[in-house]
């Protein structure tokens, strides 16, 4: 799968980034709550990458997207969008160059798609003529594959579904960078797949939390491994998914096989289960 690749129209591209340019920059964030959560956390992201966050439970991964996203902000270290201090925006400045999907957005279920989705014009409402925001609502339905649903409430949707309508709410915003926090939890795997080829066909900027690894390698372009707060490594998935660190922080192994009729590869996780016998 190639990553970045240009989106299928102009909507998702943010006009302020190119693609050589560092979308997102930490320098030693720290994260503190009673307990140290996250410790010297420094990477950048640059334009159109596709940025997976894996690591065990309690590593630190939500409150990391949550810091990077704005939602939290760091004890120590600083985090730049675009050259700016991410803390120096208001929410609303945040709203226009960010979008948020959550692993649990409250909707209310009686919403059609449509004016669930024209929710995320909401900051960009006095930015924008009328026309705009119709025309922006109608592409991003296209592009998540459900305009046919406009019309239906959102209560009536299969698990798939509503959590394409989260992505289409989310690119209504026209986000310079999209943050998703588990989008293929609760997923079959027809699903996941379907969620992770649209994530990866945007043309923005993305991070996104994913515990099965073995999905990782399909759609992201890197990779940020953490443990105990640590950024354990932070590179192209190929890197980060060596078979030492695998083992290392997850525990198991990560298998790379051939696929027995196309010309790719397929990955599994090894996962132990072991039955006491008497």
């Amino acid at each position: 799968m190639t990553h970045a690749k240009q989106s299928h129209n102009g909507f998702f591209r943010h006009s302020n980034t190119q693609i050589s340019d560092n979308i997102l920059h930490l320098s030693g964030v720290c994260f503190q709550s009673g307990v140290e959560i996250l410790k010297d956390i420094t990477f950048s992201i640059k334009t159109g990458d596709i940025l997976a966050i894996a690591g065990p439970n309690g590593a630190g991964k939500s409150t990391l997207l949550s810091i990077m996203s704005g939602l939290l902000k760091p004890t120590a270290g600083k985090v730049s969008l675009m050259g700016q201090e991410l803390s120096s925006l208001s929410a609303s400045e945040r709203a226009r160059k960010i979008a948020v999907v959550n692993q649990h957005d409250q909707t209310d279920l009686r919403l059609t798609i449509w004016d669930y989705v024209s929710l995320g014009r909401l900051p960009l409402r006095q930015h924008a003529p009328a026309r705009r925001h119709s025309e922006v609502v109608a592409a991003v339905l296209e592009a998540a594959n459900i305009a046919n649903f406009k019309d239906k409430e959102f209560g009536l949707l299969s698990g798939g579904e509503r959590q394409r309508a989260h992505i289409a709410r989310a690119l209504a915003q026209e986000p310079a960078l999209l943050f998703l926090d588990e989008p293929t939890n609760h997923l079959d795997p027809e699903a996941k797949g379907k969620i992770l080829s649209l994530i990866s066909d945007l043309g923005i900027s993305v991070v996104t939390i994913l515990h099965d690894l073995a999905l990782i390698p399909l759609f992201a372009s890197h990779l940020a491994v953490l443990k105990s707060g640590h950024l354990c490594r932070f590179g192209t998935v190929e890197e980060c998914l060596a078979p030492d660190l695998v083992r290392d922080v997850f525990s198991v192994d990560l298998l790379t096989l051939p696929h027995p009729e196309q010309s790719r590869s397929v990955y599994a996780l090894d996962i132990p289960v072991i039955r006491n016998t008497i």
